[in-house]
């Protein structure tokens, strides 16, 4: 059967330099803001010091944090894209870890030993035929700009930032194609620390690093990150125009369904979608739209933009839309109160069910399986900006490991990523401009939503528990060879 995946769609994997790296302070790096954190969702390992006044790292309370070893890639990623390459891929996202090149993010120069690092990592790559896919900021802004600054609360990281984005741009012009700015800023309204890169340092509440965010600084932060997302897209076109500077958004919450025709289930399901479309909507048409403006009239929210800042934003949008996708919603008017109203995040939120989809992945995780949902907000995210897009994360968790044989049956997995995979093709079909799909985690990594090990994405599993006992031992699951299958055929093995 002819298949309807372009020739060039890039089929890979995707991963994050805080979840596999490991290797946390070696070689010049400090910490991120992931470092201190068991989880995303979780509270970040920080304590108020009433004395200086300020926030300070403070022991983890929380648990093992498997983070800070990850499954060792710093020092194994030869032997990983070795397995990478054995599927036939294409094409591999991961990310720099900002504090490998300014390990505090506000010096001058940059450390040589985290540059070199990923020099080699992107030669590699480019030896065994896969287009690197580089995020310049997965969850990992260094700390010491939060905690001396706020973050992207201070204007002053647009300058930081844009001198992090020039050294990277400078130094990998002729290895790297395909960039993207920020994962999932859109997910800062759930986690500002993690994913907005944001810390009140005079805060009202002193008992939680997130309780004082403010929806003003929230808005002024994301402010500045659309400034700093315009900047790169014109760095690239200055330094490397042959490249791609693409954005990267949690786009779950567009498959949000109404549960009637009731209006007020239709306009609730919409609200949420714009919530999630509002990054986009900046990053893609240039201007913020009238729908965010009544938000800050009636919320009292009064932006500080500076001369200038607006017309860079209109003039620099960026070259592509990569995107997550993992599962869908419903709204309902009817619900009491957040609790059971379906909110729509990547990977949080309980409440209404749907009835017409077939099931949901195993305990403990439990998340909807709504393939034609990815379908959709292909559609949607086609319709609205007319952009390609690249479907950067899509993959499913499960808690497994070796049977008697040493084999690891994943059945589950292959059949998750078959159906969604068959409507990228109908998406495709529809019209839609699709570059690739990297399946997310194609090898174990540490959960970013959970913090844990056992939450398995990979094709290849690894040999690491959450007490951060094991081998590191990597091993083939079954869905390793279904997936090169997929790749070898360009998607024809999918209808057999």
């Amino acid at each position: 059967m002819a298949t309807a995946f372009p020739e060039r769609f890039l089929w890979g994997g995707a991963v994050a330099a805080n979840q596999l790296e490991g290797a946390y302070l070696e070689d010049g790096k400090r910490l991120n803001v992931t470092d201190v954190m068991v989880g995303i969702g979780n509270t970040p390992s920080l304590a108020w010091n009433e004395q200086a006044e300020r926030w300070e790292v403070a022991p983890s309370t929380s648990g093992v944090q498997l983070s800070h070893e990850g499954i060792d890639f710093y020092h194994r990623f030869e032997e990983d894209l070795e397995l990478m390459a054995g599927m036939g891929f294409k094409a591999f996202r991961t990310s720099i870890s900002w504090a490998r090149i300014f390990p505090s993010g506000d010096e001058d120069e940059p450390n040589e030993a985290g540059l070199a690092f990923y020099d080699r990592l992107f030669d590699r790559m480019i030896a065994l035929g896969m287009e690197p896919v580089i995020t310049l900021s997965h969850y990992e802004t260094p700390l010491d700009l939060l905690l001396t600054y706020g973050g992207w609360l201070d204007r002053r990281l647009i300058g930081f930032w844009e001198h992090y984005v020039r050294t990277c741009l400078e130094r990998y012009r002729d290895k790297v194609r395909y960039w993207m700015t920020f994962n999932e800023i859109n997910v800062g309204r759930m986690i500002p620390f993690a994913a907005g890169g944001m810390l009140d340092i005079h805060p009202t509440d002193t008992s939680n690093p997130n309780a004082s965010i403010t929806q003003q600084q929230l808005y002024q932060g994301w402010h500045h990150q659309f400034v700093a997302n315009a900047l790169a897209v014109k760095l690239c076109r200055e330094i490397c125009p042959d490249a791609m500077m693409g954005l990267m958004l949690s786009q779950s919450a567009i498959a949000t369904y109404p549960e009637t025709c009731n209006p007020d289930d239709v306009l609730g399901a919409q609200a949420i979608q714009r919530k999630h479309s509002f990054y986009s909507d900046v990053m893609l048409k240039g201007r913020y739209p009238g729908y965010i403006r009544r938000e800050w009239a009636e919320q009292g929210v009064e932006l500080h933009i500076e001369p200038g800042d607006m017309e860079l934003i209109a003039r620099y949008t960026n070259d592509y839309l990569g995107f997550s996708y993992y599962r869908s919603a419903v709204y309902s008017s009817r619900a009491t109160n957040t609790s059971t109203t379906k909110l729509a995040t990547s990977g949080t939120g309980s409440g209404v069910s749907n009835p017409y989809l077939s099931g949901t992945s195993p305990e403990p995780w439990c998340w909807p399986i709504d393939p034609k949902g990815l379908r959709y907000v292909c559609n949607y995210l086609q319709d609205r900006y007319d952009v390609p897009l690249f479907i950067v994360e899509n993959g499913i968790g499960l808690d497994e490991g070796p049977d008697a044989d040493g084999r690891i049956h994943d059945p589950f997995r292959v059949e998750y990523t078959r159906d969604h995979l068959l409507q990228v093709e109908e998406a495709i079909k529809d019209g839609c401009d699709i570059m690739g799909y990297l399946y997310w985690g194609p090898i174990d990594v540490v959960s970013a939503g959970t913090g844990e090990m056992r939450k398995r994405y990979g094709f290849v599993y690894v040999d690491r528990h959450n007490d951060g006992t094991g081998t590191l031992e990597r091993r083939k699951k079954d869905s390793y060879d279904w997936y090169k299958g997929v790749i070898e055929s360009n998607g024809e093995t999918l209808h057999v």
